[in-house]
């Protein structure tokens, strides 16, 4: 089996507040485009705000975060993160919301209400959770 290569970026643990900032606004993006029915949008923001909140927990914890074009990668990183007892399970929820990026993006169909509402569930989950571990 071939070592798995994720390239990565070093960022000062300050920069873990820019990342959080960024998925803060990625999350009130998500939720205004929610509430005017904007399904597409809300899931987009809700899969960049996991990206970003991924990003402010693996730079706070690791001063690194992901260089690879395939978002997989940071879900790689997150569930190493040994120091923290749910990473892997939260690495899977952020798997989960990385998938509809590629629905929302490039299939020929628009999203449904229900769809939005899911992932921004998942979403909001994933934010707080590295919101807490940030701010703490």
């Amino acid at each position: 089996m071939v070592a798995r290569r994720n390239p990565t970026r070093r960022v000062e643990r300050a920069g873990a507040q820019t990342y959080l900032k960024k998925a803060a606004e990625f999350f009130e993006s998500m939720q205004q485009a929610l509430q005017t029915g904007r399904w597409s949008a809300a899931g987009l923001n809700a899969v960049h705000c996991a990206i970003s909140a991924c990003d402010a927990v693996l730079v706070y914890y690791t001063e690194q975060r992901s260089a690879s074009a395939d978002h997989d990668a940071a879900a790689y990183l997150l569930s190493s993160l040994t120091k923290i007892p749910d990473a892997k399970q939260k690495a899977e929820t952020l798997r989960r919301i990385l998938q509809e990026k590629h629905v929302i993006e490039y299939e020929d169909r628009a999203s449904t209400a229900q769809e939005a509402a899911e992932l921004a569930k998942l979403t909001d989950r994933f934010y707080r959770w590295a919101k807490e571990l940030v701010e703490a």
